[in-house]
């Protein structure tokens, strides 16, 4: 079996899978992209996580996450720019040249999103130099706005582009989901604008269902379940210029209480038909 050239499978999609069977799984379905997140590598180790997806013939399309560099105080600053800096240096290990950043909400009585945001683009300074000379590049996630609060205060891409743009497009680039952003009626003339600068970094997959679950984090729609134009976003991108992986992306407990190898094959099926336009299958 070999799954489309571009698509990559985001480890969350997969959370009940360990790294080896992630790896294993991957392996077996033709998938030769993965993305992958800091505690389970941490858990397993970063070196033992680079060979083991090498060994897979797998590569790393992304690593998350980095960010949440909004607090005020200098303690705080400093224990996010040291944690950011082991992220940067954890993604080099694996190989992957991309650490998604989720910027951070407001600290705790705190009502100034602009200074939130300043204090992201002064992390970002001391943080890109060093990536950059670790291989990396870092890439701001908007996240939708429902998040602000607490999680992100970069809430649109031409928020995450206002602030990748004062820096190098080599140190500091953004994400493409389309979760977080299909809502956004200025997003198709922020990714030419993104494509012009050279800073889509990763481009992320997941779909958009409601009722949204209480608490909001774990309601990500199976791709062509919702109401996202997939496939127009597909398109954007490519129309701006982006080539690299398309990553899955989806925190679903109901995905995760499945078998991960029937979910794999349910979402490389969805990928095709929803992502690439391929008519689905039928008689088998």
């Amino acid at each position: 079996m070999t799954a489309p050239a571009r698509f990559s499978l985001n480890q969350q999609t997969v959370r009940q899978w360990s790294l080896p069977e992630l790896a294993a799984g991957c392996a077996a379905a033709g998938v030769r992209r993965v993305g992958l997140w800091r505690g389970p590598v941490r858990e397993y180790g970063a070196e033992a996580a680079a060979r083991l997806v090498r060994d897979a013939g797998l590569t790393v399309s992304s690593l998350c996450r980095g960010g949440f560099l909004t607090a005020a105080d200098p303690a705080g600053r400093a224990a996010a720019l040291a944690d950011n800096r082991a992220a940067v240096e954890e993604a080099a290990t694996l190989g992957t040249g991309t650490l998604v950043l989720v910027a951070g909400g407001l600290p705790p009585g705190s009502r100034d999103l602009p200074g939130a945001r300043e204090r992201v683009a002064d992390a970002l300074a001391e943080l890109g130099p060093y990536a950059a000379g670790c291989g990396v590049r870092l890439a701001i996630e908007p996240l939708h706005p429902m998040y602000a609060s607490d999680r992100c205060v970069v809430s649109t891409l031409r928020q995450a582009l206002d602030l990748a743009e004062r820096f190098p497009a080599d140190q500091v680039g953004v994400v493409v989901d389309t979760y977080h952003l299909w809502w956004d009626d200025t997003v198709a003339g922020q990714l030419v604008r993104a494509g012009e600068g050279g800073r889509i970094a990763a481009f992320q997959l997941a779909d958009w269902v409601t009722p949204l679950p209480e608490g909001v984090l774990l309601g990500r729609g199976q791709l062509g379940d919702g109401c996202v134009d997939l496939r127009w976003f597909h398109e954007r991108a490519g129309a701006a210029g982006y080539r690299g992986p398309e990553e899955v992306e989806i925190f679903q407990p109901g995905l995760w209480a499945r078998d991960g190898a029937a979910v794999l094959a349910e979402v490389l099926d969805r990928y095709e038909r929803y992502v690439l336009g391929i008519p689905a299958v039928t008689g088998k």
